[in-house]
This record gives structure tokens, sequence and C-alpha cells, in this order.
């Protein structure tokens, strides 16, 4: 609940920063949980990917993009990487884009919807240059008190309309947001 978005699968996800609450929304993701998230993932059509996360959504998914796991289209569809790094990306049909001309001019292509997975870095950039259509949110009833936060040195004032919400038997809460406009700062008091 307090915005805490890192490695919540597995203890070893990302130990960054002295982390040590990997996995913490393991108890909470229950089978309503699982079929939303399935749902999720099923309308992926591309992904833009944060460099740690690419790496660690690369270690996975090419050799477990089945139905079973619940995204078999993962290694068919487009992944665009933010990197300065990465040279020869070795998951099949991966973009590297190097920088925030080349991500604001595929934000503005004909191309599909792109999801963002995990990239707390990534996803403070996107809001500072105010590329964020919708959040997706998945809210879990705890609180960690420290880790990468969702809403963080990139938040800029904007305002969202909930348009889905859906809550699981855990306490789970999946709550969809549009961009509703921005909000001028003197407006707020």
């Amino acid at each position: 609940m307090d915005g805490v978005m890192q490695a919540p699968g597995g203890s070893k996800e990302d130990t960054a920063e002295g982390f040590k609450y990997g996995g913490w929304m393991g108890p909470y993701f229950d089978k309503v949980g699982g079929n939303e998230m399935g749902i999720q993932m099923k309308k992926t059509a591309a992904l833009l990917l944060g460099r740690r996360t690419y790496d660690i959504f690369a270690e996975f998914w090419p050799d477990h993009a089945t139905e079973a796991e619940g995204w078999p289209q993962v290694n068919k569809i487009t992944k665009y990487v933010v990197s300065k790094t990465i040279k020869n990306p070795s998951w099949v049909n991966t973009v590297v884009i190097r920088n925030l001309s080349e991500l604001q001019k595929l934000k503005n292509s004909n191309g599909p919807d792109l999801q963002v997975y995990g990239s707390s870095k990534l996803v403070q950039s996107l809001m500072e240059q105010d590329l964020v259509d919708e959040f997706w949110l998945k809210i879990f009833p705890i609180t960690l008190g420290t880790g990468k936060r969702l809403f963080d040195n990139g938040t800029i004032p904007a305002s969202f309309k909930l348009f889905k919400s859906r809550i699981t038997p855990s306490g789970a809460i999946f709550a969809y947001y549009k961009r509703a406009g921005k909000v001028k700062t003197e407006d707020i008091a």
C-alpha cells in the first residue's frame, strides 16, 4: 500500500540498495488476482521495459512462454528496452531504445499500446516526461516501508479517472486509471 514495487515476485529478484523483502506479493496473489493478471498479460501487444526488468524477464520468459505459464505471446511481441549499454539483445523481437527522443518518437507512433511491468526508474522518467496514459495498479494489503516506489522522484501533478477495479479475496486491489488531464500546481492547496 505504500507504493513499493521492488521485487514482488521473488527474494532474489531485485536486492538493489539492500532490499530484503523480495517475494512480498506471494501471500496476497490468489486465484482471482492470478486471473486478472492473466487478462492483463493476454492484452499485451508490446512491452516497454527498463534494463533491470528486461534482464529479469529475458532470463525467464524465453523458456516459459506457454499457455500454462500464462503469457504465450511474450516471445512473439516486440519488447522495447531502454538501455545505453545493450549492444546485441539475445531475446527475440527486442528493440533497444537509447534516449528520450527515441522514446517520445515511439510514443507518438501508430504502433500498439505499450505495457510497462516493473521498471521503476523507467516509470519515473515516463511520468516526468508526461508519457503515461494509463496506470493498471495492483495494490496489496502490505506496507514495507523501504524499497523502490512507483510514485517517487518523477511524479508530476496529473489527474486520472478510475475506469475499472476489482478486489480479490486476499484484499488486493486491481485499479485501472486513464489520464484525465493536467493538474495546475497553483490549484493545489
